[in-house]
């Protein structure tokens, strides 16, 4: 087994603890958070704080290099623009967010679980990744 997939291996398992620790694989959670008229329960906006803080240095120090630590070639996005794709995806996944409780990776935690709302939320995930493959193939010359 390469050393690469042994590194992905073990930040798969620390991110999906991680997100059993703090709660964030349950939907009551994220949409306790995302109730402002309601009970808010603020632990995901600490939760996201504790990420950034850790993710920042880590972008700042990835910032003008084309290889990983382990040599693997390194693909940081380059594009910054706002576009409709964009914006439309974005809302897409604001609305299944706010309406499952899920975003992909504790769905995907929830979904190994066997939580059949997860499950089904993985499914449409899917579907949705699928739709969009087929909509942006490249076209035959």
């Amino acid at each position: 087994m390469k050393k690469t997939h042994i590194s992905a291996l073990m930040a798969g398992l620390v991110f999906g603890l991680g997100l059993l620790l703090s709660g964030m694989a349950n939907p009551e959670k994220v949409l306790g958070f995302l109730d402002l008229a309601g009970a808010w329960d603020p632990s995901l906006a600490l939760v996201m704080a504790g990420a950034i803080g850790v993710a920042l240095p880590v972008f700042y120090l990835a910032k003008g290099r084309d290889r990983s630590v382990l040599g693997e070639q390194l693909n940081l996005p380059a594009r910054r623009d706002i576009d409709r794709p964009l914006v439309i995806g974005g809302l897409l996944f604001g609305i299944g967010w706010g309406l499952a409780g899920f975003c992909p990776g504790p769905a995907i935690v929830a979904t190994g679980a066997g939580q059949a709302k997860a499950i089904v939320f993985t499914l449409a995930m899917l579907a949705g990744m699928g739709i969009f493959q087929l909509l942006n193939r490249p076209k035959a010359a």
